[in-house]
């Protein structure tokens, strides 16, 4: 029976049980689609990152004797529409049966089974064979516990897959060594340079002006700096390995003006787009740890694990667990707009003008930067969530709503109610300066509360906490802070509004 296969652009899974044999009669369909250029104004390293990764994997898989349809972008018989490009690729085909594997964004999923509803020929679809766990497996694990405590998942985890376990004890006698992993990074160690790639990319960003795609952010395209195939994933595997991991897991909270990539592996995007599995990426990671023990702590290794085997399959099972509805909760009931310099980072405070001009250069942050620089002040300005998962979806490689919602609605910017996180991450400057060295080198001082050379953020997070006070008072791990906010004077506090107020209606002046 011909067969027609659809591959969407993140499922690049080269160990697929589909690729294990040459089959004659299977016709693997890919495409470029304006459908996915355009559902939001991505990062032109982003899309050219997707396309390249895309072409690359059509390319070595016909290698291999598979056959392929290939949509390119500016192809003048590209429907650009997915319904359509089935259609046309079964009609060209004349293939009685059509598959696909299951998409990890839930607008792909109901597309699909629309699409497959309205087909003459049968269809059928298999799992993308990357993650560790199945579509629901989160959610049939929290459904008889009251809370969605990620530690005892990645705990079920580590003992479910035997990672670093001894028998039923944890390796190290301690399941979690988060904080050993929160030094701030001042010079010492020497971070290597990132294992780069310098690609020419030309001819994509070609197509994009062609087809007149709207896009943001900066590149190089003579000097594309990521790994875009399975063979340059496992190159960064490897010099990750040898070079970072020695000290990725004491500095993965670190943020600093120089360094954009500290001790961070760099892999999101070609895990994200299927090209390496997390589990082949585990097991390198312990295979050199074990052989290496005398020079590599186990927090190193642990706070690189946890961010994978628990974080990474825990926010996917979040996803399929609380969607659709998950994407318009807004328990804070936050509507102000996203200041404009999100796009520009034209701004004086130095944490986010660094970390979104690293984003614009880059199409990359650290989770840290993510999370207690752009996304706190997001927060703490009470910004729509909509327009900061806009946001973070657009402009960071890796963004892929699976990921990005549950990361931003949920921890960043608590619009869940506390369904991922226990309590809201917000901070003054006090943080930001404890894990960085953006304050160092700021126009505005981060011991200062008031007056115009004070930190934005000190003022911003005690208006936070009041405005807020409704949601948190039941909120067990918010206590400490609203006891503070209850013995803070009231006029120094109506200072602090009044300071807040200011960042808020007018962004541009700050």
């Amino acid at each position: 029976m011909k067969t027609l296969r659809l591959i969407l652009g993140d499922q690049l899974n080269q160990k697929h049980s589909w690729f294990q044999k040459v089959d004659d009669d299977v016709v693997y369909l890919m495409a470029e689609m304006r459908q996915e250029t355009d559902y939001v104004k991505h990062h032109i390293q982003k899309v050219v990152a997707f396309f390249s990764a895309m072409r690359h994997f059509k390319d070595e898989m016909s290698d291999k004797g598979h056959q392929f349809i290939y949509f390119k972008l500016t192809d003048a018989n590209n429907p650009q529409k997915l319904d359509d490009i089935i259609k046309k690729a079964l009609k060209q085909t004349k293939a009685e049966k059509f598959e696909y594997l299951l998409p990890d964004e839930y607008r792909l999923d109901e597309q699909l089974t629309s699409i497959c509803n309205n087909l003459d020929v049968d269809t059928n679809f298999e799992d993308t064979e990357h993650f560790y766990t199945i579509r629901y497996e989160v959610k049939n694990f929290f459904s008889n516990r009251k809370t969605l405590v990620m530690e005892s998942f990645y705990r079920m985890m580590r003992k479910k897959h035997g990672v670093m376990m001894n028998n039923d004890q944890p390796e190290g006698g301690k399941w979690n060594f988060d904080q050993s992993n929160r030094k701030k990074w001042s010079g010492e160690p020497e971070i290597p340079h990132e294992r780069g790639f310098r690609k020419d990319v030309t001819d994509i960003v070609d197509d994009l002006e062609k087809a007149e795609v709207i896009t943001f952010g900066n590149i190089e395209p003579k000097n594309f700096n990521w790994p875009v195939s399975r063979a340059d994933g496992l190159s960064v595997l490897n010099y990750f390995c040898k070079n970072l991991l020695e000290h990725f897991g004491d500095y993965q909270d670190a943020m600093h003006t120089t360094e954009k990539f500290l001790f961070h592996s760099r892999l999101s995007f070609v895990m994200n787009s299927k090209l390496i599995s997390p589990k082949e990426v585990i097991d390198k990671v312990l295979v050199f740890y074990y052989e290496h023990k005398e020079q590599i702590d186990i927090s190193q290794v642990e706070g690189f694990v946890r961010q994978i085997l628990g974080w990474r399959e825990y926010m996917r099972g979040i996803y399929w667990k609380e969607m659709p509805g998950y994407a318009q909760l807004n328990k804070l009931e936050n509507m102000n707009q996203l200041p404009d310099f999100y796009w520009t980072a034209n701004t004086k405070m130095n944490c986010l003008k660094n970390s979104i001009q690293q984003s614009l250069d880059e199409a990359y942050a650290h989770h840290i930067q993510r999370l207690m620089i752009t996304g706190n002040y997001a927060l703490l300005t009470m910004i729509d969530p909509q327009e900061v998962d806009d946001w973070y979806l657009g402009i960071y490689i890796d963004a892929i709503e699976w990921v990005e919602i549950t990361n931003t609605r949920g921890m960043s910017q608590f619009a869940d109610g506390g369904i991922v996180g226990t309590k809201p991450y917000v901070s003054s400057a006090n943080y930001i300066n404890k894990m960085s060295n953006y304050c160092k080198e700021c126009s505005y001082s981060h011991t200062k509360k008031l007056g115009e050379k004070a930190c934005p953020f000190n003022a911003l997070y005690w208006n936070f906490l009041d405005e807020k006070r409704a949601h948190f008072k039941d909120n067990n791990r918010m206590a400490m802070m609203m006891n503070l906010l209850n013995k803070k004077d009231n006029k120094e506090l109506l200072e602090l509004k009044k300071r807040a107020q200011e960042v808020i209606d007018h962004p541009e002046r700050f």
